[in-house]
């Protein structure tokens, strides 16, 4: 048997996050991005596979309106705080910002040459801005009502602006003459959307009063008025060279009279009814209506239809994107067969997800993840993109739980409970329901399939008790709603049941409740084998493992415990966590397991030794669900933050990185020791600072301070490093200066750091941080040599006064004395003394000097050899 290699690490590789929660959105003129609001932040979303980007933090108050430049090198954003901000999105950093209007900006707008900014404000004004001095260059005043929509005209040529407000009216606002060219008045509710033909000549508006309105661009005239039977949100025109148009000519569609006053344009709308349809002007004509809709509802109730809320075609690929009311993006792209226009609907984007309660990977290769939030849809994730592929719709209340398995006749099944006191069974091939399940009378909190078997499902519901339901009669055709019957129920526990887990050969089902206990039963008849009892709170997941006769089960009380099976005794615990476990699953073979909790936490455990390998937090709040695929092993995690991530086994590729790692340090330090044998200390200094060395960086230094051109060589390496490497040197440095050994290296460095980079010293992030931690101990260094240096000169003094640092000078003063006295004496003898009184006198202080100096002299010599080591010592210090 090959030995099993234990998991030693997970990386999270991608992640389904919140970032829209509707109001304004942009797409890229590449449509490589979608910019969109998400509370008051803005998110950059990478339309491949719906991951974040990047995140413009607001200024907390609610994004009201968003723009990008034609270049996509700026965005404009606008919020209820009334400020309106310009970003570059290279650097994500706030250009300028100015206010303008004195309510909420409602739309923007930025003209083709990307030099205008035109804003739309809910205090019925239009302004213009020019957007690199920021400065105001037209304002227009005329409507009634708060200007909802506002648009330039596509000609650069034409310098035309068009708004739309709640009071019926568009304006047509001249740039050059700065004036109102005409107010076109025919809607009887707000406009909602505008739309210029390619030939620049044809306006069309879109209002809630349900109708499209046609206004002839050189007479300001309506044309016509084209009723939609519904409340629009949006209108597109459909260009000559998109594949709406291609599709539309393969068609047949029906012959109707056509108007010669109105031009031959295509346009599509969308609404409250959720349908995208595609209209004929000329005919007045419908020419493709969906034949039902893609947004899902949870009842028939008029306040729960969910419609769409804008639409616009993208540039580049011509597809149409549309945005629905629960923040979810279509994308739609036609496809003509038979003579017929089918729409196709290519991905889906959720931007806001609720709390996940439950998941579990689908498939044989399991690329797909079903996903049960606060809602009453299931819906199923592509995890190479990240869309949602399909809905699965039918409960009348929130899923609380579900699981996947195959059927014995290959069908892919998924099994769900719900609030509504109902379990459905779902074919995900044909994305129906097949089988409904009554009999709970409170919410189904657990639901678990029968692998084994195939053929059956358990349930588990807040009434305490656990049913049994066979689907072997759910037919294969789909046609019709099976209702499921019970084949065993029994009342299980004293509360709610958590968790329901079926044994691997089908025999044994498993039930953790909310009082504390863990039984075992079996199927199908569910007769109770044994109870496990030793939790201190609830338990929230129970589980089999793979290999040996045991039970795996998770708590509130912060633990999890391994029983056997044979007799109930408790086999193991394992603590680690700091709040409640939520769900735990067994890894590699039954020799690990993974566990998340309310803490947020994520852990892997090696249940031999109770050791938790690897800790992760990449949640901001409880991990509800936890999915492990059987057969690539792969986790997904979701929980309270309605985040979804998706975690791989990084072992190998870290093992494969570490050694990779090794080696190249190995092959660095190599060169690092080749540098120093060729005194190349600029290279030396570089290597080690790539091999993030410090001790080997001191010695350089110190090194190099030995040198007679210190000064120039330590300049020469410091030039050549970069800002993020300065930024490390000062961290080495900071660290250096806290010690007396080391501290005189570490004021030489950062003298010449001040005196050769003093502009990248103020551009290095951090470097207020890094002085704090410099100067208190420079200050003490400074502090110290001050104190040092007033010792020596008292020492000097001392010293001075014991004549010992001057004996010899003052000796020659007294003999040159004495030789000039016995000069003049002789010389003078007759002439200068008086009297021999006074030479007798001269000649007794002579013999006292005399004797006087044989003494001292001896004294000097002895204290000369008492003091000459430690004047040697003073001298060297």
């Amino acid at each position: 048997m090959a030995s099993i290699s234990l998991k030693k690490s997970y990386k999270c590789a991608q992640s389904l996050q919140q970032f829209y929660t509707g109001g304004p959105y942009a797409v890229g003129s590449d449509e490589s991005f979608l910019v969109c609001a998400c509370n008051d932040t803005i998110k950059i979303v990478d339309l491949s596979n719906a991951s974040i980007k990047s995140t413009i933090e607001g200024d907390s108050e609610a994004v009201t309106a968003l723009a990008l430049s034609p270049n996509n090198n700026f965005l404009f954003s606008a919020s209820h705080s009334r400020q309106i901000r310009v970003w570059d999105l290279s650097t994500l950093k706030c250009l300028r910002s100015w206010k303008g209007h004195e309510g909420p900006v409602m739309g923007m707008a930025c003209d083709a040459s990307g030099g205008l900014l035109a804003t739309a404000g809910a205090d019925r004004k239009v302004l213009v801005w020019d957007v690199d001095g920021g400065f105001c260059t037209h304002y227009f005043k005329g409507h009634k009502g708060v200007v909802t929509s506002i648009i330039f005209h596509p000609d650069p040529n034409r310098l035309l602006l068009f708004s739309g407000g709640d009071d019926g009216s568009v304006r047509v606002w001249d740039l050059m003459r700065k004036k109102c060219l005409s107010t076109l008045e025919k809607h009887q509710s707000a406009i909602t959307s505008m739309a210029i033909s390619e030939d620049g000549w044809t306006l069309l508006s879109a209002g809630r009063d349900k109708v499209v309105n046609l206004w002839n661009l050189h007479d300001y005239g309506c044309m016509t008025t084209i009723p939609m039977f519904e409340s629009l949100e949006a209108v597109c025109i459909i260009g000559p060279e998109s594949p709406f148009a291609a599709s539309l000519a393969s068609s047949t569609n029906p012959q109707t009279k056509k108007r010669s006053d109105v031009p031959a344009i295509n346009f599509i709308t969308v609404g409250e009814r959720g349908l995208v349809r595609i209209w004929s002007a000329d005919r007045a004509l419908c020419l493709f209506e969906q034949k039902s809709s893609d947004i899902t509802v949870s009842s028939d109730d008029e306040d729960s239809k969910r419609g769409f809320t804008s639409a616009l075609i993208l540039p580049a690929s011509q597809e149409l994107l549309c945005v629905t009311a629960d923040q979810q993006f279509f994308l739609y792209y036609p496809e003509g067969s038979e003579g017929s226009l089918n729409l196709v609907l290519r991905k889906r984007f959720v931007g806001y997800n609720e709390e996940i309660a439950d998941m579990k990977f689908l498939g044989d290769e399991e690329q797909f993840l079903a996903v049960s939030t606060s809602v009453e849809q299931v819906r199923v994730y592509d995890l190479t993109t990240m869309s949602c592929s399909y809905v699965l719709a039918g409960h009348t209340d929130v899923i609380l739980c579900l699981d996947t398995c195959v059927s014995s006749s290959g069908r892919t099944l998924i099994v769900t409970g719900s609030k509504d006191n109902t379990v459905r069974l779902w074919d995900c091939q044909s994305k129906v329901c097949v089988g409904v399940g009554i009999g709970h009378m409170g919410a189904v909190g657990a639901v678990v399939f029968s692998k084994k078997q195939r053929n059956l499902f358990v349930s588990g519901s807040s009434d305490r008790t656990l049913k049994v339901w066979n689907f072997d009669l759910v037919p294969d055709n789909n046609e019709e709603v099976l209702t499921l019957k019970a084949k065993a129920v029994v009342a299980a526990h004293d509360k709610d049941i958590n968790s329901l887990a079926v044994a691997p050969d089908g025999s044994l089902v498993c039930s953790g409740s909310q009082d504390r206990t863990a039984c075992i039963w079996r199927l199908p008849d569910l007769v109770l084998v044994v109870t496990l009892k030793g939790h201190k709170r609830g338990i929230w997941s129970v589980e089999f493992s793979p290999v040996d006769q045991c039970v795996m089960t998770a708590s509130g009380d912060k633990t999890i415990k391994i029983w056997a099976i044979s007799d109930g005794s408790c086999l193991k615990t394992f603590e680690g966590h700091t709040s409640s476990v939520l769900r735990a699953s067994f890894l590699t073979r039954g020799t690990q397991l993974v566990s998340c909790g309310a803490d947020g936490l994520v852990k892997l455990w090696t249940i031999k030794t109770n050791e938790c390998v690897a800790t992760y937090d990449q949640h901001e709040d409880k991990i509800w669900a936890l999915a492990v695929g059987k057969k690539t092993e792969m986790l997904a995690t979701g929980g309270g933050d309605a985040v979804i991530n998706l975690w791989h086994d990084s072992t190998a590729s870290d093992e494969e990185e570490a050694f990779r790692k090794e080696e190249e340090n190995v092959l660095k330090g190599q060169e690092l020791e080749n540098a120093l044998i060729d005194a190349d200390y600029t290279r030396a200094i570089q290597i080690a600072f790539e091999l993030r060395r410090s001790h080997k960086l001191f010695d350089l230094f110190r090194e190099l301070c030995r040198k007679g051109d210190a000064g120039d060589q330590i300049g020469k390496a410091l030039k050549a490093l970069a800002k993020e490497e300065l930024h490390l040197l000062l961290e080495y440095v900071r660290e250096w200066n806290t010690k007396p050994k080391s501290c005189h290296i570490a004021q030489l460095v950062l003298s010449r750091v001040f005196c050769i980079l003093p502009k990248e010293i103020l551009e290095i992030r951090g470097i207020a941080e890094l002085l704090e931690g410099l100067t208190p101990y420079t200050q003490r260094h400074f502090n110290r040599l001050d104190g040092l240096e007033r010792s020596t000169c008292l020492l000097d003094f001392t010293l001075t006064q014991m004549l010992v640092i001057e004996p010899e000078g003052n000796e020659g003063k007294l003999e040159d004395k004495d030789a000039k006295l016995s000069t003049a004496a002789d010389s003078e003898q007759l002439s200068d003394i008086a009297s021999m009184e006074q030479v007798q006198h001269h000649k007794e202080l002579k013999e006292k000097s005399s004797s006087k100096k044989r003494k001292n002299k001896s004294k000097d010599v002895s204290t000369k050899k008492v003091n000459g080591g430690k004047l040697t010592r003073l001298i060297q210090l």
